[in-house]
């Protein structure tokens, strides 16, 4: 009886087991010091780690990133070039904190206006740029507002487009994370993020990047610091290895030192922890369709894994999968129209879904089509 006993309660365990959630190691909110933070991965946006994350707080230089993002896609649509000049307004050059002391009709390219933006944090080259982009501050702040509304930044309310202290500007965590994600989606930034030093002014001006994990954490590759006397503290340090891209959001830290230790923190704890790979495709996912009513009987399929899965380290063999296939479709059948998806699980979670889709169109038996294809036909006999 004890050994029946002991059988049940082994098999209850393993049941329970099997259900849960795909987890790693838990983080301690003890060795994150910060009073808010996140720890997200980028390709597929699965937050790793968050401690008050939602919380509405000052992000001082961070705002940036969003400055960052719409001057990104003012390049990426053509509006602007990296070759055009700016000329600084008497209010860009009006900026407080940290600067590179920009004078009223001063001008400098794109290009090292975000060199300055980025490497240096400068308030009047965020300013200049967000003015040569829409025309004025005001109209990029609706421009900033409305992105974020976009991007479902829900905790977030731009005042400015530098970070200065302002009633009401204020974002979260979880926010940061959310626009970092799409600045980094443009690899061009990565051109200025991991500068270290670089030269403007034909020389005369020295800019040291104020990211100092660029020079004490491999695989950083950005993006944003941030300090202010009511944000105290921030990053959004994004980093790769192995193909896992980290993006780990510290806000309101007491100083430097506890800013950059805890996104390293957070870092570290994303690395060790968590893989990315890309699913195969199973072939039963590929097996044609039968069509009813349509000019062919049969229509071939498609489908993309569309990407990465992010599971816990050496669990990467446990990754299941099943395939769900219509018999037939009714024609008339459009080219992508969705048959069938495969579902991605680990336990009993689902990983990913991907829709398996017809790779052409078929066209409905008609008196017309089969007319058409009757005359081709006689056509080709004459």
């Amino acid at each position: 009886m004890k050994f029946k006993k002991l059988s049940a309660c082994f098999l209850v365990v393993t049941m329970l087991v099997s259900v849960l959630p795909v987890r790693a190691a838990a983080l301690a909110d003890t060795e994150v010091k910060a009073p808010s933070a996140l720890l997200m991965e980028s390709q597929t946006g699965k937050v790793l780690y968050e401690k008050n994350a939602h919380e509405k707080r000052p992000c001082a230089s961070i705002t940036k990133v969003m400055t960052l993002l719409l001057v990104m896609e003012a390049l990426d649509s053509g509006k602007i070039k990296l070759t055009d000049t700016v000329s600084a307004s008497e209010h860009a050059a009006s900026m407080g904190g940290s600067d590179i002391w920009l004078k009223p009709g001063e001008t400098m390219t794109v290009d090292d206006m975000l060199k300055a933006t980025v490497v240096a944090s400068a308030n009047d080259a965020a300013v200049a740029l967000a003015e040569y982009v829409s025309g004025s501050e005001d109209e990029f702040l609706q421009q900033m507002n409305k992105k974020a509304k976009q991007l479902g930044m829900n905790d977030t309310c731009f005042k400015n487009c530098n970070g200065l202290d302002e009633d009401g500007h204020v974002t979260s965590a979880y926010d940061v994370a959310v626009m970092s994600r799409e600045l980094i989606k443009h690899k061009k930034i990565y051109d200025y993020s991991k500068i270290w030093i670089e030269n403007i002014r034909g020389g005369k001006t020295q800019l040291v990047n104020t990211n100092k994990l660029l020079k004490s954490y491999r695989g950083i590759t950005g993006l944003k610091t941030g300090t202010t006397g009511k944000a105290g503290s921030c990053i959004s340090a994004t980093a790769e290895r192995d193909n896992v891209q980290l993006i780990s959001v510290i806000l309101g830290a007491s100083n430097t030192k506890e800013r950059f230790s805890s996104a390293g923190t957070l870092l570290d704890y994303g690395f060790a922890n968590w893989a990315v790979t890309t699913p195969a495709l199973p072939k039963e996912a590929l097996k044609p369709v039968n069509v009813v009513n349509g000019m062919n009987s049969k229509v071939e399929t498609t489908a993309e894994t569309g990407g990465n899965i992010l599971v816990p380290k050496g669990k990467t063999n446990e990754i299941q999968y099943s395939v769900t296939l219509n018999e037939n479709v009714t024609a008339p059948v459009k080219k992508g129209q969705i048959v069938g998806k495969i579902v991605y699980k680990m336990g009993n979670e689902v990983l990913k879904e991907c829709p398996i889709c017809t790779k052409n169109s078929v066209e409905q038996i008609t008196f017309g089509s089969v007319f058409r294809v009757l005359a081709k036909y006689l056509l080709k006999m004459r």
